[in-house]
C-alpha cells in the first residue's frame, strides 16, 4: 500500500500528528493526500500517566484514557487518516523515491516518515541506527536516547516528533512536537507556510 505519510506511534506525539494531517485532508487543504499511523503505543509511557498538569485535560485524567478515547478521536473525527493496528514496524528502507516502512507483517511505500516511538533505548527500528545519539534533555542515568534533528527533520522525508525529538518526556510538549511536525509536512505539500485551525462559525 502507498501513502504520502507513515506515522510511526499511536502516542501523544504521533496521534497529534495525525490529528493535524486529518483535519488538512478533510478540510481540503491537501486533498487527496493519503496518511496512515502504526498504532502501536504498548512502550509509551503515556500508558502510565495521571495528568493534572495539562491545559484543557480534566485533572485526574489518566493517559491510559486519553490512549484510548485519542484511537476512536481520530477515527471518527477524521475517517481519512489509516489507523494500522496490531502491527510493529522493524525497519525503513530508504528508496530512489520515498522510503519502504517494512513491519512485522507488511510493507508499506511512503513519501514521508514520522518517527514518534519514544526514547527508552534501545531504538530497534533498523535503518535509522546512525541517527541515535544520547538523549540530551533526560537524565544520563535513565539511558534515554534521540534522534539527531534539525527542528523535527532527521533527513529530507524522515521527520522525528515527541521525547525521540530530543524533548522532555511532558504530554502538552510531546502534543506540541507532533503538531509541528504536522504543519511543517503540510507547508511542505502547500509550498508555503501552513496550519489548520477549528473557528466556531
Amino acid at each position: 500500500m502507498k501513502f504520502d505519510t507513515i506515522i510511526i506511534g499511536g502516542g501523544a506525539a504521533g496521534m497529534s500528528c495525525a490529528l493535524i494531517l486529518g483535519s488538512a485532508i478533510q478540510k481540503g487543504v491537501v486533498p487527496g493526500r493519503q496518511v496512515g499511523i502504526v498504532m502501536h503505543q504498548k512502550a509509551s509511557h503515556l500508558n502510565s500517566a495521571m495528568l493534572n498538569n495539562a491545559l484543557g485535560v480534566v485533572p485526574g485524567t489518566t493517559g491510559k484514557q486519553i490512549m484510548e478515547e485519542g484511537v476512536v478521536h481520530l477515527k471518527e473525527q477524521y475517517p481519512d487518516i489509516e489507523q494500522i493496528e496490531g502491527e510493529k514496524v522493524k525497519e525503513i528502507v530508504t528508496l530512489d523515491k520515498g522510503f519502504r516502512v517494512v513491519t512485522n507483517k507488511n510493507n508499506y511505500q511512503t513519501e514521508i516518515v514520522v518517527v514518534a516511538t519514544g526514547y527508552t533505548s534501545p531504538f530497534r527500528i533498523q535503518g535509522l541506527e546512525s541517527e541515535v545519539i544520547p538523549h540530551q534533555k533526560a537524565k544520563v542515568s535513565k539511558n534515554r536516547i534521540q534522534l539527531k534533528n534539525k527542528d523535527h527533520l532527521v533527513k529530507p522525508g524522515i521527520y522525528v516528533a515527541g521525547s525521540l525529538a530530543g524533548w522532555r518526556s511532558q504530554f502538552a510538549i510531546a502534543c506540541g512536537s507532533g503538531a509541528s511536525v504536522a504543519t511543517d509536512i503540510l507547508s511542505l505539500w502547500t509550498g508555503e507556510q501552513t496550519k489548520v485551525h477549528d473557528k466556531i462559525l
